[in-house]
Order: C-alpha cells, then structure tokens, then sequence
C-alpha cells in the first residue's frame, strides 16, 4: 500500500522558513548538497516522516485561503501507472514528471478539491 514518505513546506524565503521551523519545533534543517537548490528537515529520532523545504515556484496562496498546506509526497512503485491512475479518478497534473537525480521520479498532482500532493517513483 502507497504511504506518505515525505512532506515539503514551500517558502518565497527558505532561509528565514528554515530558521522558524528550526526555532519552533527544535528541527534539523540543512541545505541539501545535491543539484537542485533544497533543504532536509529532519523532524526528530522516534515515528514519523522527514521533509524538505523548497524555494516556492509560482504565486503565493491568496490571503483567506481556506487552506494552505504542507505538500505530502507518496512513494509508488510506478509513477506512469499512478499518473494515469490520477488523471482517469479527476485529478490534474500541477509539476509534470521530472528526475530528481539520486532520489527518483517526481510529479505533483492536485486531487479534485484543489490540494496539492507528490508522488515520487524511488531510484
């Protein structure tokens, strides 16, 4: 069965995101060094899930949205399967499928509501 794997707090300013969430919740956040500008968010040692942060892509959610949210990201074996399995049930593409290189295949979807979630294929 599909789990959640990863969440991702999009940010106009990831440096000063990093530093609130660091300062809130006590969370490990360091620039990734890898080829794409991204931070790690280790959220602590016992159950639960990591993230990242990301330089924010687009326009900001309007003020009075009802909902502005973290993007959850669920791991699949097949991203093409899953992405056909999204489109036929209502879904839309948002990110098309792009490589993440030492990590996997990413696309972001949003559901028939609006909300946003990845899915990644792992390398």
């Amino acid at each position: 069965m599909p789990r959640v794997v990863h969440f991702e707090i999009h940010s106009a300013d990831p440096d000063t995101a990093a530093k609130f969430y660091s300062t809130i919740f006590g969370w490990k956040i360091s620039k990734w060094d890898g080829p794409v500008e991204y931070w790690v968010v280790q959220t602590g040692d016992g159950p639960g899930i990591d993230g990242g942060l990301v330089r924010r892509q687009g326009e900001a959610p309007t003020a009075g949205a009802a909902v502005n949210a973290y993007v959850c990201t669920i791991a699949v074996e097949s991203l093409d399967e899953m992405l056909t399995t999204i489109i036929v049930n209502g879904g839309d593409v948002v990110v098309a499928k792009h490589e993440i290189p030492h990590v996997g295949l990413l696309a972001y979807f949003k559901d028939r509501d609006g909300n946003i979630f990845g899915v990644l294929q792992p390398s």
